[in-house]
């Protein structure tokens, strides 16, 4: 084997790997495919994985490691992050759904999904740290870099795609049940509860820093 096929190998084993392991990511898809159906859901795991592709674009760019480098800059993104987490957690929490076809008739909430998902990647500084520190190890010698990096970060984000396909799968079978109003209450709140633990663990860190 070639140093790219293994590294284009080696790399989507990992990326693999880290996909399957419950994140923020995983609790958006799955929560809105519990309590909002399949379309918010796929819009929310689109969401996402725009996020990812335009911080793989920074990282490919360098602005991604001016990012990690400034301490001035990383701690504003990290307050905003934690702020637009905190505030839509809340939202869930203090009004959670009470119905499944509200959510469809509402044109702004067929878009809601969609923004939230890439306003939860663009606005954590995680994950513009994890490609900067990440998709760089598995750039070969001899290959231009920017271009690579992007490569990498479009296979991390196929990966992420056929994983929210998946979960979304799963939850199609008992879907019905699941929209019932006192499900979908405890699901909203549950996802709630995760984005606000998540932004209170930004800012926390945040602070120490």
């Amino acid at each position: 084997m070639t140093s790219l096929s293994i590294s284009l190998t080696a790399f989507t084993l990992a990326a693999a790997l880290l996909t399957l392991t419950p994140g923020l990511d995983t609790v958006l898809v799955l929560g809105t495919a519990v309590s909002g159906g399949t379309r918010p859901a796929a819009l929310a795991g689109l969401g996402i994985a725009v996020g990812c592709l335009i911080w793989a674009a920074l990282v490919a760019l360098g602005l991604g490691a001016l990012i990690a480098a400034s301490q001035l800059g990383y701690a504003l993104l990290r307050v905003v992050g934690a702020a637009y987490l905190m505030w839509t957690g809340y939202k869930l929490l203090r009004h959670p759904r009470e119905t499944f076809v509200a959510l469809g008739e509402d044109p702004r909430g067929r878009r809601a999904p969609f923004a939230t998902g890439a306003m939860t990647n663009l606005l954590n500084p995680k994950v513009g740290l994890f490609y900067v520190s990440f998709l760089p190890q598995f750039v070969p010698h001899g290959v231009s870099v920017a271009p690579y990096v992007l490569l990498l970060g479009a296979i991390h984000v196929l990966l992420g795609l056929i994983w929210f396909a998946c979960l979304i799968a799963a939850t199609r079978p008992i879907a019905r049940w699941l929209r019932r109003p006192a499900l979908l209450r405890s699901c909203d709140r549950l996802t709630g509860a995760v984005f606000v633990a998540f932004g209170i663990g930004l800012a926390i860190e945040s602070r120490s820093r």
